[in-house]
Formats: C-alpha cells, structure tokens, sequence
C-alpha cells in the first residue's frame, strides 16, 4: 500500500521556527492528549484540562456526543509497534492507565476491526480518554453563556486593538470601539497579526482536514476512536456520524479544499471500516490549527496589564479548552491556578515578563 504523506510544507514567512519534523496526528475532535505531544507539553495542563470538561459536564449536563470509551492508536508495522515501548515509558511515569493490544486482541476494543486485524500489528489504548463532537461542545456551551447573560458579536471586522501606556483601551471594529476591563486574544493563527507591534508571539497555522460520515451499519463504525500511526489520521465515532480528521500542511492561510487530502482520508477509513458509513455522502471541510515553534500553547499574561493571550494550541485545541478557560478566568479574577502557569506564558519566548512584573493572586482553587 502506497503511503501519502500526511505533512505537507510550503515556505511561508516565519516557519522556519518550527521543528524540522512534524509528527502529529489530527486531534482536533479527541477530548485527549496526543501521545506525540505528551512530550513536549506539561502533562498536568492535559489532566487539568481533562477535570474541567468532566465538573462542567456534572454542572451543566452539557452533551456533545461525547463518548468516555477510550481511544485506541493503530500499528500497521512491526516497527511501530515495537516503538510503542518509548510512549509506554512516558505513560508509566505518569501513571496514565494502557493496554498494548497485538493484532488478534484489537476486537477486544474495536470490535469491527477483526475483519481488518489482518493489516495491523496491534495497537496501544488508553481506556480513559473521552471523545465527542468539538463543534457541538461548542454551538452548546455558546447557548448555555446566552443564557446566562453573556453577549456575542458575529460577523465583526475586528480592526486594531487600541493602545494607552502599558493597557488596552478598546478594540476597534470598524466604525465602533469596544471597551472592556480585560481583553482577552484568541484569534487561533490570526493571533500573530493582531498583536503585530504589540506582542510578540510564534503563532502559525496549520493546515488540516476532515470528513464527516453518516453511518450506515454501527456494528462495522468504529466503537470510540482509533489513531492510525501510519498515516496520522483520526477516526472518531459520534452518535450517528464518523469523522475523520488528519493531515499537517504548512502553506500559509490557505483554506482551500485539496481533493488529494480528501482520497487519502476516504482511503483509510475504507480500509479500516469499510462497512461503517456512506463515504460517498461525506461533508469535506478544512480549518487552520494555530502551531507554535515548541507545540505548547500560549495562554496567559502579556507585557500589557489587561491583555491575555489564549492561543497556540495546534491540535490540542478542545484538548486543552477547558483548562485553559478556567486558568485564564483565574488568572484575570486574581486567583492563583491550581497547576503551574508560567511555562504557558509568552514570556517563555521572549523573558521579557519577570515574576516581579505579576501581579498578586489570592487562594487557589480545584478545577470547577
């Protein structure tokens, strides 16, 4: 079987920051931490966030289609599957709970996949992550802020952010000013243009996509969601739909729909549950994931004593929401965070923030 690429790179200005290789399977639906970027972030933000989630969904009784299944990585080599002792050792020091399945135990978890478990080599799950549909998270949650007074403003061109000393003042859009006590930037890869001149930060996008599947049989959908290694794609079941998201393409703000990365997403799903939906019915759809150089996103204080950062997250996005939500609602209330911050800040990149320069926070608190 021939094996697309599942990075693609152009020469935009700026990427030159980033690593050299790419390594990342697309986790924009997953209620998880990525194996792949286990390393590179703090775990306590991933389980921080992860407790968010789980006391808003008890507060609320938010539903998203979430699934608390686990998910499943896929090995289609011998290598692979060897080389899952490395993400073992990471899992073991955190006391993150696996199983390392081989081919014929895979049914066990993915029960529809014992009709492939002849193209695997096995696969390594993690019973405790969660899955569900991020859009619907957040169309909902949307709601519930209405509700309870919260007001948004759609389709606004957001100009400037307006300057006075070391604070925002407003932020320009278009003919009107908006004015607030704190200001709070989570523009995703748009954040770098936004702040040019004020704030420096190594925000970029990142290209990927996915397909969205009726199902047709569940016994042949997917039971929760796999990773397949080989091609750094993502299978996720929802309630009646299977989506599939992947790819890593560094070319700039282009949003445009490549009818490549679409066979590729069609192929492995084919392969993997070639019973499970309609393919041919599937909606196509592409977004920018905002990377940063170290994969670590950036949420905190700036320079400017009114203006926060939310942003950075790559394909950690939902992953990462909640916690981020609650750290920076902390944060801007004077409230200590219940996990360490400053490994998150800006300031990692450019040490121009001291700890002098923060300002005082109170008793800290439990996720919530």
């Amino acid at each position: 079987m021939d094996v697309p690429t599942p990075c693609a790179a152009g020469d935009p200005p700026g990427w030159h920051q980033l690593p050299d290789q790419l390594d990342v399977a697309d986790a924009e639906e997953l209620q998880h931490l990525p194996l792949c970027d286990q390393q590179r972030t703090d775990g306590a933000s991933g389980e921080y966030s992860r407790d968010c989630i789980k006391a808003l969904r008890q507060e609320t009784g938010i539903e998203y289609e979430g699934r608390q299944r686990g998910t499943l990585q896929l090995f289609r080599s011998q290598q692979q599957f060897e080389n899952a002792a490395k993400d073992i050792a990471v899992l073991e020091d955190a006391g993150v709970p696996y199983k390392l399945l081989e081919s014929s135990q895979l049914a066990t978890a993915e029960p529809a996949l014992a009709q492939v478990a002849h193209k695997l080599t096995g696969g390594l799950q993690l019973p405790n992550d969660e899955t569900g549909d991020c859009q619907l998270f957040t169309q909902r949650l949307a709601k519930m802020a209405e509700q309870a007074g919260v007001t948004f403003l759609y389709d606004q061109h957001v100009d400037r952010l307006l300057v006075d000393g070391d604070k925002i003042t407003g932020v320009q859009c278009g003919g009107q000013t908006l004015t607030a006590d704190s200001y709070v930037v989570a523009f995703g890869s748009y954040s770098t243009a936004l702040l040019r001149g004020l704030v420096s930060i190594p925000v970029y996008p990142l290209k990927g996509y996915s397909l969205t599947i009726p199902i047709t049989d569940e016994a042949a959908a997917p039971y929760s969601t796999v990773l397949d290694e080989t091609y750094k794609v993502a299978i996720t079941r929802f309630d009646q739909r299977i989506r599939v998201g992947g790819m890593a393409e560094i070319v700039g703000f282009n949003t445009e729909l490549e009818q490549k990365r679409r066979e590729t997403l069609e192929m492995v799903v084919r392969d993997l549950y070639p019973n499970g939906g309609q393919v041919e019915q599937a909606t196509f759809w592409t977004g920018l994931r905002p990377m940063t150089p170290d994969g670590t996103p950036i949420v905190g204080r700036t320079s400017l004593k009114n203006l926060y950062l939310n942003t950075g997250h790559g394909t950690l996005g939902w992953t990462m929401a909640c916690g981020s939500g609650q750290l920076l609602a902390d944060l801007i209330s004077g409230i200590t965070p219940a996990i360490p911050f400053d490994d998150l800040s800006v300031a990692r990149y450019s040490g121009g923030m001291t700890h002098s320069q923060r300002a005082p926070l109170n008793d800290a608190h439990p996720a919530r």
